[in-house]
């Protein structure tokens, strides 16, 4: 009996827009700054679901991107900016690792009352308020210089880099996303 490997090919794509990049960050660092200021950390959750679905699956089936794709990037009058996709994937995989975190700390602190457990909320809330702040405000994506990092140590293959470091041909191939 022969096997086939079913290879799925990844929705995220190989070029994104900056700008609408940057606006997403900034529709979470609104969420992350209400969820602070009103300690609602049940916020967690969705946002975990989406920067995963967003990290899996690509942003057309991330409610949040396509709300800021749909309604709030049309609204901006900036030229699309295409960027490699792959270290925007990278960086909502963080996200969806700390917020993911961040919910399973909240649930356990729900369950055990343990003080240490809301400070460690809080103390991702934090952060998950400066990343998405410096996106959206200055433009430095912290995860896309991880994975830069990432890739100068070779733990990110080399092929990767290339695919990464020459977006002008993606821009021309049939299918290329901004």
């Amino acid at each position: 009996m022969v096997m086939h490997h079913v290879v799925m090919r990844s929705r995220f794509p190989a070029v994104v827009d900056e700008v609408t990049a940057r606006l997403t960050a900034g529709v979470v660092l609104l969420a992350v700054l209400l969820m602070l200021a009103l300690q609602q950390w049940w916020v967690f959750l969705p946002l975990a679901a989406d920067f995963t679905l967003r990290a899996t699956l690509g942003p057309r089936v991330s409610p949040l991107a396509r709300v800021v794709s749909r309604w709030v990037r049309p609204r901006v009058p900036a030229l699309p900016h295409p960027t490699a996709g792959t270290p925007k994937r990278f960086a909502a995989a963080v996200g969806a690792v700390l917020t993911g975190l961040a919910s399973v700390l909240w649930l356990l602190h729900l369950a055990t009352g343990a003080a240490w457990l809301g400070t460690a909320v809080l103390v991702v809330a934090v952060v998950m308020a400066v990343f998405p702040a410096l996106e959206a405000l200055a433009g430095l994506c912290v995860g896309c210089v991880v994975f830069g990092w990432l890739m100068r140590a070779g733990v990110v293959p080399e092929d990767v880099c290339l695919e990464c470091a020459d977006i002008t041909s993606r821009l021309r191939a049939p299918g290329a996303t901004t």
